[in-house]
C-alpha cells in the first residue's frame, strides 16, 4: 500500500491577517486562472498561489502579488507535494470574498480548506506519488455556545462588515 502522513500547513496565526485556501486542479494554466479570479473578486487583495504539477516537468508552479504570500504557498505546495494540490495564501480578504470565484474556475476539481486556522493535511504516499485524504483544520469544539456567545458571533458578523 503505502504510508499515511501529517503534514503540516504553516501555522497561520503566527502570519496575522492571512487565510489559506488548499484545493485540487487538473491543468497546468491553473495558476493563471485562479490568479485572475482573485484579482477581479477583492480590490487590493494581496495573495501567493501554488501548484504541484503532476506530470511533464513535475514542478511547483506559482505566481500572486504579494511576496510574503507566494513564499508561504510554495513552502505548503513543498510539503504536502501531492499531484495537483495548489495553496492559495491571502490577506486583504477573506475566504468567503474569493471561493465562488474559485469555485467557477474550470480546472478547480475541489476544494480541502479554507480557514485562518492551523492546518494539518493528511496525505498518503505510494510507489506513484502523494494524494491528500483530507484535512485538519483547527480544533475540536471544547463545548456549545450559550447566549452570550450568540450575541459575540452576532456582534463580530457586524463589526466585519457581513451582517447588517
Amino acid at each position: 500500500m503505502g504510508e499515511l502522513k501529517k503534514v503540516e500547513v504553516i501555522d497561520l496565526p503566527r502570519v496575522e491577517g492571512v487565510n489559506v485556501i488548499l484545493g485540487q486542479s487538473h491543468f497546468i494554466k491553473t495558476v493563471e486562472d485562479i490568479y485572475e479570479a482573485l484579482v477581479t473578486s477583492v480590490p487590493n487583495i494581496k495573495f501567493g498561489i501554488a501548484f504541484c504539477e503532476s506530470s511533464g516537468k513535475r514542478l511547483i508552479r506559482y505566481d500572486g502579488n504579494d511576496e510574503e504570500m507566494i513564499s508561504l504557498a510554495i513552502e505548503a505546495a513543498k510539503r504536502v507535494g501531492a499531484g495537483h494540490f495548489f495553496a492559495i495564501y491571502i490577506r486583504n480578504a477573506w475566504p468567503i470574498n474569493v471561493i465562488n470565484s474559485l469555485k467557477r474556475v474550470s480546472e478547480v476539481v475541489t476544494l480541502y480548506a479554507a480557514s485562518a486556522n492551523p492546518i494539518q493535511v493528511i496525505v498518503a504516499e505510494t510507489d506513484q506519488g502523494r494524494s491528500v485524504l483530507g484535512v485538519v483544520d483547527g480544533g475540536t469544539p471544547l463545548g456549545v455556545e450559550d447566549e452570550s456567545d450568540k450575541k459575540e458571533r452576532h456582534e463580530f458578523l457586524r463589526k466585519i462588515g457581513y451582517k447588517r
